[in-house]
């Protein structure tokens, strides 16, 4: 006889079970068949279409008629959905910011793609008496900041093309005016998935930024590191930058973020 205890757990093992199919249904998206579902979480294949036949009741999966393969359901989508719209930047980016300048003890901030372009929405100060002023609101210029240069690569060009202009306009002389050039430094950063500047908003400064993506890969928020040259070292390949890698993949994940394999082929 069953006590009320194992009970509880048979039904807790029940739901992982079914969450774990409905995970396998969104990996092996838009559909599949059951022998392939099954050696994907593997199980029976008996088991798996018992657990499918209530995901399909409940409509969290369904079955298409002309193929028999499984895909996910209508309800599903609808909390997919509501996760996907309650995923805030600000909200998932907040402690890994936190604890980026705590590794690091240099000012971190998060910015996001406002009308006026780079927008500081957050910030985290160094706690040292030598520290970088960041004030909450700025706007960073497009081309003379890494954060803005960040966006300028992750952006589709319409979005970006009037502010370029705009800044080339008040510095036709600018190191990045060659069409060719920007696009070329743009190439770069999307390939590093991040870039560094050295004094070239400010003196004496030096700027590290990497981008966040959202759940369909659009770049949500940049999060930069800056600090005084002669403590801060915005190296591409030194450990600030791949704590602040760490830290942006984190959140790009939280928000739902899947990057697509690089084929070897």
């Amino acid at each position: 006889m069953e006590t009320p205890r194992s009970n509880d757990k048979q039904k807790v093992r029940s739901a992982e079970v079914g969450t774990d199919i409905l995970k396998a249904l969104a990996e092996l998206s838009p559909s599949t068949s059951l022998s392939r579902l099954a050696e994907h979480v593997q199980m029976p294949a008996s088991k798996v279409h018992r657990y499918l036949q209530a995901l399909i009741a409940s409509g969290f999966a369904e079955q298409n008629a002309a193929t028999n393969h499984y895909g996910l359901g209508r309800e599903a989508l609808r909390v997919g959905l509501a996760a996907l719209n309650s995923m805030d930047v600000l909200k998932v980016g907040a402690l890994p910011l936190a604890e980026l300048r705590d590794d690091l003890n240099e000012t971190c901030f998060i910015a996001v793609w406002g009308n006026q372009g780079a927008t500081v929405v957050h910030i985290e100060p160094a706690v040292r008496a030598v520290t970088v002023v960041t004030q909450l609101g700025s706007v960073l210029p497009l081309l003379s900041s890494s954060t803005g240069l960040v966006f300028g690569a992750f952006l589709p060009k319409r979005e970006t093309v009037d502010l370029r202009e705009q800044e080339l306009h008040n510095a036709a002389d600018h190191v990045l005016a060659d069409d060719q050039t920007y696009a070329a430094l743009c190439e770069k950063i999307r390939e590093r998935g991040l870039h560094h500047v050295h004094g070239l908003l400010m003196p004496g400064v030096d700027a590290l930024s990497a981008p966040v993506f959202n759940a369909v890969g659009n770049v949500a928020a940049v999060m930069t590191i800056v600090g005084p040259t002669s403590l801060f070292h915005a190296d591409e390949n030194g450990p600030a930058a791949q704590r602040l890698l760490a830290a942006t993949r984190a959140v790009s994940w939280r928000m739902g973020y899947q990057p697509i394999p690089v084929s070897s082929t």
